[in-house]
């Protein structure tokens, strides 16, 4: 990538003045709150740690990319579908999902080793456009189901959840595309206050989690870590290595192909080219550690934010100095008890209005990979892959491979595009 001259007005590696530092950090947290938050409520994990990893995690990547990089580490959607079906597999026991965001780490990290012996172009090869775009689309619609039935439409679904449901998707999609300015980058907070709202006005809104809070008089306090060993009174989990765990593994191939796009579109935003300087190595290091951390504690993945991106790219202030104060600032929240005892207050069908739109967004962006890259569809092989990942992807295919892994849903529907892509012979 070719370096563009920017016309930032605070630079990488310039520190804003105090007042002006503490506003523009809190803008990045406002713009990462709402998805960050979301992951945790859907998959079940506490919002707490979320938030908590969110901020460890993106000053592990400054420290591993040398406070190069203005990046913000939030909640990663890709491996929703995977861990809820880890979770529901062991009966609700996080043991296999959490094992296996563990090793999706550790696997950023063995392919950062790589990347920096014998360079990136390999990469390219095994993940063209046509493979990643079905990918993306299949994690979004195999969620479908799940934002539908959070939204109340369903066989003797409660009227006030629908009308919840549509109100929170009419007004996130019209933030989304009328408002102005920093409103215009949190459609999805201001979909959830809208929604929230609406949803106390109908009464569907249980206080029952502010009220034990409450009652407990523990306002603050570390957040609700979930942990492979003894200490305290924090929740444990075992570390597993079966299929359930393993299932979740072939998804980074698709976070790692976002990683890429987000560290491209990033640079060409502040005039650099972060692949280049510090390296894909570094930003895939940092990313993979973070994950590995979060998971550890109880966490979901973390992944880069393109909500983060988009404020730099409107603000011009791409200072790394107010990501790392966001990601402080997280840290703190995630110790107000408070907080997130509201958070677990959003009825359900507050979720599944959002829903709706951010997994049709997230499928959306398959598509948009595929436009983007003028994928040909006259050409047989590409229409052969792009259908096999599809109908693998939501048929709810199954494929055993031993006692150890078990290949279905997106796992499957990645493994099915890389070897169709690496068969099939490429057409003039």
């Amino acid at each position: 990538m070719v370096e563009e001259k920017n016309n930032l007005l605070i630079d990488v590696n310039e520190k804003p003045k105090p007042a002006q530092w503490a506003l523009l950090s809190f803008q990045h947290v406002f713009a990462m709150f709402g998805a960050t938050v979301l992951v945790p409520i859907i998959t079940g994990f506490p919002v707490s740690v979320a938030l908590f990893a969110s901020g460890i995690g993106t000053l592990i990547y400054v420290l591993c990319t040398k406070g190069k990089v203005p990046v913000y580490l939030g909640s990663s959607f890709a491996y929703i579908s995977a861990v809820l079906i880890a979770k529901e597999a062991m009966g609700g026991d996080v043991s296999a999902a959490q094992t296996g965001l563990i090793l999706v780490g550790l696997i950023y990290v063995a392919v950062a080793f790589i990347v920096k012996v014998i360079g990136k172009d390999w990469i390219d090869k095994l993940l063209p456009p046509i493979v990643i775009g079905p990918m993306i689309a299949v994690i979004g619609l195999g969620l479908a189901a799940n934002a539908v039935g959070n939204a109340q439409f369903v066989e003797g679904g409660d009227w006030r959840g629908m009308l919840v449901a549509v109100a929170t998707f009419i007004i996130t999609a019209l933030v989304s595309t009328k408002a102005k300015g920093f409103f215009k980058i949190i459609p999805f907070l201001v979909g959830i206050i809208c929604g929230y709202l609406i949803a106390l006005a109908v009464g569907i809104v249980d206080f029952q989690p502010v009220n034990d809070v409450l009652a407990s008089g523990k306002i603050f306090s570390l957040p609700q870590f979930i942990l492979p060993f003894k200490v305290g009174n924090f929740d444990t989990y075992q570390l597993y290595f079966g299929p359930e765990t393993f299932a979740l593994l072939p998804v980074a191939i698709v976070t790692i192909s976002e990683h890429i796009g987000d560290h491209t579109v990033l640079g060409k935003v502040c005039g650099r080219n972060f692949l280049k300087d510090p390296g894909l190595d570094r930003t895939l290091m940092g990313d993979g550690i973070a994950t590995a951390v979060s998971a550890f504690l109880g966490g979901p993945a973390n992944t880069t934010y393109g909500e983060n991106t988009g404020v730099i790219g409107m603000t011009k202030v791409a200072s790394v100095y107010v990501t790392s104060g966001a990601a402080i600032i997280a840290i703190c929240l995630s110790c107000i008890n408070i907080v997130s005892a509201l958070i677990e207050t959003i009825p359900n069908p507050v979720l599944g209005g959002m829903s709706i739109l951010l997994y049709g967004v997230i499928a959306s962006n398959g598509l948009r990979v595929l436009i983007d890259n003028q994928v040909n569809f006259d050409k047989q092989r590409n229409l052969i892959i792009a259908s096999a990942m599809l109908v693998i992807g939501l048929g709810g295919a199954v494929l055993p491979m031993g006692k150890l892994i078990t290949l279905s849903g997106t796992a499957l529907s990645a493994f099915v595009g890389v070897v169709l892509n690496l068969i099939l012979p490429k057409e003039d």
